[in-house]
């Protein structure tokens, strides 16, 4: 009932269909993640898990465990560099809490711990399963989450940012939309106009077009219906696609 409910609060915020069915869906993993964790307590071990992440990750997304996969992603970028900081897990909790709200426990943390004690994470199963399961602009979303936690202690690590890159090329997020992700984390002299997926020497016209494509293609509205912290997570991107824009115009001198 409480996902019924959701569906028509959002219709009634958004006035599209689209919308409130995405929410339906994204209430209904939740409510099945929320049964499999209670069904679950029974199953662990030791205070764990089964010691076998691919079999756990297996068993976990039979049920449509959306916070598994996440977990396992945030794994294999806070792993990249081959330390775990308390940065980036402070970064992925306050992620969670604001996903799942009172649902979040440390039973999600020990999920967490297992896919980072692991060498074995199943990545190209877990990045298939969303690719079918979300759309587009929550899968560049979730791109930009990654970037969050390896931008967390200050840095992006190289490593880290091939990680990201072989999970947003399994997610099926284009090299453009990654160009431009990257550009809002790791900047350079032509990190501008690589956000607004333009080379430097593009005239002001396709520079504003690009401006118009992005700004469209990126706005917040897109992922009303996910949480707080993907809502959150949008408007930084927006904000960041607004302020390149900006900075090209001013350097340029053109309205």
């Amino acid at each position: 009932m409480q996902k019924i409910f959701i569906a028509f609060f959002v219709y009634y915020i958004s006035k599209s269909y689209w919308i409130a069915v995405v929410a339906y869906l994204i209430a209904s993993v939740f409510e099945k993640a929320n049964v499999q964790q209670k069904k679950g307590q029974g199953r662990q071990t030791n205070g764990g898990f089964a010691q076998d992440p691919f079999e756990f990750y297996r068993q976990s997304s039979s049920k449509y465990d959306i916070p598994t996969m996440l977990m396992a992603l945030s794994a294999v970028v806070m792993k990249a560099d081959g330390k775990v900081l308390k940065a980036e897990l402070d970064y992925v909790k306050q992620f969670f809490s604001q996903q799942l709200g009172n649902q979040f426990s440390s039973r999600h943390l020990q999920v967490l711990k297992q896919f980072l004690d692991s060498d074995n994470i199943p990545l190209n199963e877990i990045c298939t399963d969303i690719r079918n399961r979300m759309p587009s602009e929550v899968r560049v979303q979730l791109v930009h989450y990654l970037f969050g936690i390896a931008k967390a202690d200050g840095n992006v690590a190289e490593s880290e940012m091939t990680s990201i890159q072989n999970i947003a090329k399994l997610l099926g997020v284009s090299q453009q939309e990654f160009v431009s992700l990257k550009n809002m984390f790791y900047r350079d002299v032509n990190s501008d106009y690589r956000i607004l997926g333009v080379e430097s020497d593009a005239s002001n016209d396709e520079v504003k077009k690009a401006y118009r494509k992005m700004a469209i293609t990126h706005h917040p509205d897109k992922v009303a219906s996910m949480g707080e912290e993907y809502q959150k997570g949008a408007q930084e991107k927006f904000m960041k696609i607004q302020e390149a824009y900006e900075n090209i115009k001013k350097t340029r001198g053109f309205k």
